[in-house]
């Protein structure tokens, strides 16, 4: 069908297994480290806080690795996703791409993140977990791992941003209604909480200081175990769901993407739409023309004016040292409406593929993000969530590109979430009230300059 807009899938394609880029990387991604000795990790390092299915998955150099049935199972409540051709976005910037978007929003929760909060959840119930811990931003993490905990019987605590318990007073309600306890973060709760408040009692919060929150109340209960919604490479690797899935898709589009944009915070969006298609290409297979590009705040810029290097994952330095692409872990972002891209860092796997040289990346102030977002909702009739209005401004840029230089080409892009539960972010780009914020290069200087002497010359 020449006009065709959704390309569909049956639940029986859903995929079967999850798809590992370690497999294929021409170089192997850094060792996590031992902040202490600054040798590598042992699993009996993170037995405190995570199964030992998810250890494995996390140095696992497997292609594949099966997705179990009963995460499929509930992955049917709304995958397959549909892809979508903007069609009608075509028209209006009147360019002569072909641009498609794969739909994450249609999940219970409305974004991605239960793609990785069933199987985490799935695992820790197997292991004899009672209760989980995570933090949150926006929310939609959170809100996923509630769901997630409530499928399997589990107890949720979730230490929410500060700024977004504030700002997004419906995510925490959704959360609520799934049986999670939700804190705003820093809270009075932990010491690592505390110490943030004796520095700032009106900390905005950011993801850094609720992730020291969540790990320290994990790593004091033999019946609670630490949950991350991004950053790691476990979590990379179950949303590969969503490009495994967009393949196929393309496919049945008669299309091969010429240029594959996501946004980026912490990494997991973008490595499920990218992963497999860099996979693919890196084995020789397929899009041997493809270019990846990664959409960050300009506001929190890791992988743009970033440094890569060995970093705490946490604010606190409660966890291993990751090689990421940093702009410190005492950096607390501004009070961005993009909760869920609030983060110091990067996933190692994302930050090593770009030092690699296979994507780009690029920082767009939230202004234009937020206008992409409307002129996206105009023409195809869905209203993104903040972060994925990066992609959807990427995506946009590339098609303007496109009808500047004269030339046809496929743009595929993430929306990795509707934006019904941040309308007060709208609110306040539509009254003019939402400034765009540049990092002062004097403040990052200063976070990076606490960088960790291990593993860092």
């Amino acid at each position: 069908m020449s006009n065709q807009v959704k390309f569909l899938l049956n639940e029986d394609q859903i995929p079967k297994a999850w798809y590992n880029i370690q497999a294929d990387l021409p170089e192997p991604a850094p060792a996590v480290l031992h902040p202490g000795t600054g040798q590598p990790i042992g699993p009996e390092d993170l037995a405190a806080i995570f199964p030992m299915a998810l250890i494995e998955q996390e140095v696992s150099t497997e292609r594949e690795i099966e997705i179990p049935e009963p995460v499929r199972e509930i992955y049917r409540q709304w995958r397959p996703s549909p892809l979508y051709r903007a069609r009608r976005l075509e028209k209006a910037l009147d360019t002569p791409a072909r641009i498609y978007y794969k739909y994450e929003g249609v999940s219970p929760t409305g974004s991605h993140k239960p793609n990785t909060a069933i199987a985490q959840a799935y695992y820790n119930m197997l292991a004899g977990v009672k209760r989980l811990s995570t933090e949150t931003g926006a929310g939609q993490w959170g809100s996923s791992l509630a769901m997630a905990c409530s499928a399997f019987g589990l107890e949720c605590k979730v230490y929410m941003v500060r700024v977004s318990f504030d700002q997004k007073p419906y995510r925490k309600a959704l959360m609520r209604t799934f049986g999670a306890e939700v804190t705003p973060s820093p809270s009075e709760e932990t010491e690592s909480g505390r110490a943030i408040l004796a520095m700032d009692p009106n900390s905005p919060g950011s993801l850094g200081i609720a992730i020291s929150e969540a790990v320290e109340i994990a790593a004091q209960s033999d019946s609670t175990n630490y949950a991350l919604g991004s950053v790691l490479n476990h979590v990379m690797l179950h949303q590969t769901v969503i490009g495994l899935e967009t393949m196929k898709q393309m496919e049945l589009a008669g299309d091969e993407p010429d240029i594959l944009v996501g946004c980026t915070g912490g990494g997991s969006n973008f490595a499920g739409i990218a992963f497999p298609f860099l996979g693919a290409k890196l084995r020789g297979e397929a899009y041997s023309n493809l270019r990846v590009l990664a959409v960050e705040p300009a506001a929190c810029p890791s992988l743009t004016r970033g440094r890569y290097a060995y970093d705490f994952g946490d604010t606190a330095h409660l966890t291993p040292l990751l090689k990421m692409h940093t702009l410190g872990s005492t950096f607390i972002p501004p009070a961005i409406h993009t909760g869920g891209l609030r983060y110091h860092g990067m996933s190692p796997l994302v930050s090593h593929v770009l030092h690699l040289g296979l994507t780009d990346a690029i920082g767009l102030h939230q202004t234009e993000c937020f206008a992409a977002g409307m002129q996206f909702a105009a023409s195809e009739g869905i209203l993104p969530a903040p972060e994925a209005n990066h992609a959807v401004a990427g995506a946009i840029r590339e098609a303007m590109r496109c009808r500047e230089e004269g030339v046809s080409r496929v743009i595929l892009f993430n929306l990795c979430g509707h934006g019904h539960f941040d309308m007060s972010a709208y609110t306040a780009y539509l009254s003019g009230n939402l400034m765009d914020y540049e990092y002062p290069e004097e403040e990052i200087a200063m976070a990076l300059a606490g960088l960790p002497s291990v593993g860092n010359p």
